[in-house]
Formats: C-alpha cells, sequence, structure tokens
C-alpha cells in the first residue's frame, strides 16, 4: 500500500492539463492502486492522478457506501450529461480546510478506458456522477472551486491560505 502526498495549492500541476493515456501497462495499474490508497486513507470518493504529481489522465472513483467499487478510468469524458443539478459539498485534499457547495449534473454518460484496456461507456448518478465529474476537472487543470462566482472563489482562497499560513 502506498499513500501518495498530495500537491499542495496552487501547484502549477493542479492547473496543467493531463497527457492522454495509450496503453494499460503495469505501471499504469501501479499508478491507479496507488491512487486508490491515497483516496482511501483520506478517505476519499474520487482521485485524478495529477493531484499526486502523475501527468496522466488517470482517475479512480468509489463512492459506495460499503467500499471496494472503485472504478478504474483512463481518458475519462463526458459524452452527456443531465439538464437536472444536483448540489453537493466539494473539498479537494490539494486546498486542505476548505469547502464549497457545487452544482452539478445529476446524472452523466462517461466514456473511458477500463483497466482492460477497453473502450467503455458507463452512466453514473448522485454522488458518483458529481465524484467523476470532479475529477475529470482535476485532469482537465480545474478545480471545484473555478465553478464559484470570483467573490466566492477568492474568499475561500483566502480562508485556505489563513488556515496554511
Amino acid at each position: 500500500m502506498v499513500v501518495r502526498k498530495c500537491l499542495p495549492w496552487p501547484d502549477k500541476r493542479l492547473r496543467t492539463k493531463a497527457a492522454p493515456v495509450e496503453a494499460i501497462t503495469d505501471e499504469v495499474r501501479a499508478v491507479w492502486q496507488d491512487m486508490i490508497d491515497t483516496m482511501e486513507a483520506m478517505p476519499g470518493v474520487g482521485m485524478g492522478a495529477n493531484q499526486i504529481g502523475v501527468m496522466q489522465c488517470l482517475a479512480v472513483v468509489d463512492a459506495s457506501v460499503e467500499r471496494g467499487q472503485v472504478v478504474r478510468m483512463a481518458n475519462p469524458e463526458v459524452l452527456h450529461a443531465s439538464i437536472e443539478l444536483r448540489p453537493h459539498e466539494e473539498a479537494s485534499p490539494n486546498l486542505v480546510g476548505v469547502s464549497a457547495e457545487i452544482k452539478r449534473p445529476r446524472a452523466v454518460t462517461v466514456q473511458f478506458m477500463n483497466d482492460q484496456g477497453k473502450v467503455e461507456e458507463r452512466d453514473f448518478v448522485g454522488l458518483w456522477a458529481t465524484s467523476v465529474q470532479h475529477q475529470i476537472d482535476h485532469l482537465n487543470g480545474r478545480m471545484y472551486f473555478d465553478h464559484l462566482s470570483k467573490v466566492k472563489r477568492d474568499m475561500l482562497l483566502r480562508k485556505a491560505k489563513k488556515m496554511v499560513g
């Protein structure tokens, strides 16, 4: 079990788009396992590879109550999103001590390369959908607070800075 250190905000890698994954290799599987171990140690419901400094388009999500239902994704992409929005209090281990309510589509259809190297389409609803969208944002160099108004975002970042500093 390897729990990796999450990059502290404002590390520039958190604002950098992750590189696409060409194939599922043992190295990719090892990164996924480290991400799962890190996510479980928080505990969290998802993680993007760039959160731990790996600049590959890899994500893991487990929003199950009983845990152990992890979905491993390479190159995840939202194909369809519901019109209905769902609010959820979101946070990130990259910016400790703060969170914000973010409204995202309640359901999404996502295409990704699975752990067998096959392209898969899967529907996610509720917390699963929120987490998948949150991880895809990370892989595109976006943070959850980018969905806030400038005033709310500035307040959140000031509060986080005070907590660290």
